[in-house]
């Protein structure tokens, strides 16, 4: 297997376990949305945004990008369903990324701790950085990414423009952020993360 095709397939599922940990605690909390729109598996064609999660990532392989990244559909919550109406967002929002650097974490510890065979280590780098990275990207506290949700949750009342404003533009704001190099930015933050965890230089 290609190393692209794996980081194609981690990046996946990557995606995919992010947006089944929104829907889970969102389960939890008392909204059956994602479970009745049977988001709520790994199933890859339950979570498939035809742009976000097979156009762009191809896209980027096909120009030689450095780094290739992706979303899927979000996963449908409605937050008047949860019983914690104070913080019930926010603890939805920070579900995905807590997830994908839960995963960063694990594997990045077994690289740091396993006497690992040089491939193995090659592809459990892989999922250590795209996990970290999907996790940062998604911190971003641009509309709609999970960031905003959480900004917007400690964004006291008069502040209701700012939202208004990002819930409008948050795609051209992305794509002006994505212009100055945020991509390249996200990454090499997450190459920080990965040598603080592992204590092994980035070898992809």
């Amino acid at each position: 297997m290609s190393i692209i095709l794996f980081s194609l397939i981690v990046l996946l599922f990557s995606i995919i376990l992010h947006e089944i940990a929104h829907g889970s605690v969102a389960l939890k909390l008392g909204d059956t949305t994602a479970k009745d729109a049977g988001r709520l598996t790994l199933n890859p064609l339950k979570h498939i945004d035809p742009f976000g999660t097979i156009i762009l990532p191809l896209l980027l392989v096909l120009i030689k990008s450095p780094f290739v990244i992706g979303w899927a559909k979000p996963v449908p919550v409605n937050p008047f369903n949860l019983r914690d109406q104070k913080w019930g967002m926010l603890k939805v929002s920070l579900a995905g990324p807590l997830t994908n650097l839960a995963v960063a974490i694990i594997f990045g510890l077994a690289i740091r701790f396993l006497s690992l065979p040089e491939n193995l280590t090659l592809l459990f780098s892989i999922i250590v950085i795209y996990n970290f990275a999907w996790a940062l990207f998604n911190l971003i506290p641009i509309s709609p990414f999970d960031g905003s949700h959480i900004l917007f949750t400690f964004l006291p009342d008069r502040f209701n423009n700012v939202k208004l404003f990002l819930n409008q533009y948050g795609i051209f704001i992305f794509l002006f952020f994505l212009f100055l190099g945020g991509l390249d930015l996200v990454f090499r933050a997450a190459a920080i993360l990965f040598y603080l965890v592992t204590n092994h230089a980035l070898i992809i």
